[in-house]
């Protein structure tokens, strides 16, 4: 970035941009996040600079959604498992005796896009869905269905736990230990939303003291590196590597939107999505 070559630059999940590269950015006017989470990109610094941030929210909706639905089914029914057991030559119809998500409750932690299309298409599977979510209205919730409840209740009352909420300050570790203990002992957790909000050293512990079922995890703490004591417990768990957006309908959708915005906003209109106004 330094040398003043570059006015905007375009970035996914992986691509850090932190106050020591964003100083090197000398010319720097734009960032595109393609994607809808930016805890990569040090916003303050950028305000500070006067570089416009966007991202591209709706992108990735319907694949994230569908991902989520797919860790929901591969665990409750231990189909990776019982692949690769087949595979191998094994015929363990009894080891992999799974659980119905018919009559089950879900309990969804973030209600926005995401987690409101989540909830959709659980209640086609007959779920009973609850969620936590401290900027949506109960009047908001009951459109779709759904009972807004606490934190304690749902992590009380649910059978499955998927995350749907952005990193800050305030979700970081939002599930520990105190959490995972009021968790019913047969609840399964899906993680497609950000690695940090759950302390994967505590579920770990939750898993090995059968406090809970199992995880299915697509986003980690530390990517690309995956908590040893997470892959240790194959048995209870399903690992894919952040790929909640990787369909090929969301990356076309992600890499147009970005570019569209990128020459709004290096044309000096004002580009969708900005996601720190203040530096307007």
């Amino acid at each position: 970035l330094s040398g003043g070559k570059f006015d905007g630059i375009i970035v996914r999940s992986m691509t850090k941009l932190d106050k020591e590269a964003l100083n090197a950015a000398e010319n720097l006017k734009v960032i595109g996040r393609a994607g809808t989470g930016y805890d990569n990109i040090d916003i303050y610094a950028a305000t500070k600079k006067g570089i416009i941030v966007f991202n591209t929210p709706n992108s990735n909706t319907i694949s994230a959604v569908e991902h989520t639905l797919g860790m929901l089914l591969a665990l409750s029914r231990n189909i990776p498992q019982a692949n690769q057991s087949t595979i191998k030559g094994n015929w363990e119809r009894k080891k992999f005796k799974g659980v119905e998500l018919y009559n089950k409750v879900l309990g969804i932690i973030g209600l926005g896009k995401i987690g409101s299309q989540v909830a959709r298409r659980a209640q086609a599977f007959d779920m009973k869905v609850l969620a936590y979510d401290e900027y949506v209205s109960s009047k908001q919730a009951e459109k779709i269905n759904v009972e807004l409840v606490s934190l304690d209740q749902l992590l009380k009352r649910a059978d499955f736990i998927t995350l749907h909420t952005p990193l800050t300050d305030e979700t970081f570790h939002l599930l520990g230990p105190q959490e995972f203990e009021k968790m019913k002992a047969n609840a399964i957790l899906i993680n497609a939303a950000r690695g940090p909000i759950v302390d994967e050293d505590d579920l770990a512990e939750a898993l090995i003291n059968n406090q809970i079922r199992g995880a299915a995890i697509d986003t980690f703490e530390n990517e690309p590196y995956v908590n040893k004591k997470l892959v240790d417990l194959k048995e209870f768990v399903v690992l894919t590597p952040h790929i909640g957006s990787a369909s090929e309908e969301t990356r076309l959708k992600m890499s147009r939107m970005a570019v569209k915005n990128m020459i709004k906003g290096l044309s000096e209109e004002k580009p969708p999505n900005i996601v720190n106004p203040m530096v307007l």
